[in-house]
């Protein structure tokens, strides 16, 4: 079986000094290390918007992000993709939708996944470019307005003995089993506004 190409993070990769970043001042106690540069995180994306309009030809896409863990990964996404329409020589029209699920409880899974609040009906028929972290019950309800095809793109993944083995179209990056923030992922609602790198979480004693 052929697997999406990615950057593969070893289990022994530590991360980077925090103090050679500007982290905010009321998390400096709270995290461990740096484990993937912000320019990293960009310069990966921007070969993903390369790889997702190479393959998608000159259909029309729905770019669906899943909130609020994927914001800030599809909003950079979108950025390069946009680009490419504009200074390529073939462009596709974009539109945008958003839905929320919700599927951790500090840093631990729950056992219910919502999907909250979203008109999915309107999807039906199209191709769809998806980005967030949990999968399986998106996909679901997504199957149920019959779209001409659905893409996942998934800025991280983790080698985890608890994966279902689902593998998204589009990986970032292959993470060791490790609980990450920033870049949009949070901890109880916190580190979100981290949006330089993504860190390892050190403390959460004034987050739970």
């Amino acid at each position: 079986m052929l697997f999406p190409f990615h950057l593969q993070i070893r289990d022994e990769e530590t991360g980077y000094n925090k103090n050679l970043f500007c982290i905010p001042k009321h998390y400096e106690e709270d995290l461990e290390r740096v484990f993937i540069p912000h320019g990293l995180i960009l310069d990966r994306t921007e070969r993903l918007a390369r790889d997702i309009m190479q393959d998608m030809g000159s259909h029309h896409i729905v770019a669906l992000c899943v909130l609020k863990g994927g914001y800030k990964f599809f909003a950079d996404l979108l950025d390069r993709i946009k680009a490419l329409n504009q200074n390529g020589d073939k462009s596709v029209p974009i539109t945008v939708d958003f839905v929320r699920i919700k599927s951790y409880c500090n840093d631990s899974p729950t056992e219910e996944i919502s999907i909250v609040g979203e008109e999915l009906s309107t999807l039906s028929g199209k191709d769809i470019i998806e980005t967030g972290r949990t999968m399986k019950a998106l996909l679901s309800k997504l199957k149920d307005n019959e779209p001409k095809m659905v893409k996942v793109v998934s800025l991280l993944i983790k080698r985890t003995h608890r994966s279902p083995g689902y593998r998204p179209d589009y990986i970032g990056f292959e993470i060791p089993d490790k609980f990450v923030v920033g870049y949009a992922l949070d901890y109880n609602e916190y580190f979100r506004d981290l949006n330089v790198s993504t860190y390892i979480i050190y403390k959460c004693i004034n987050y739970r």
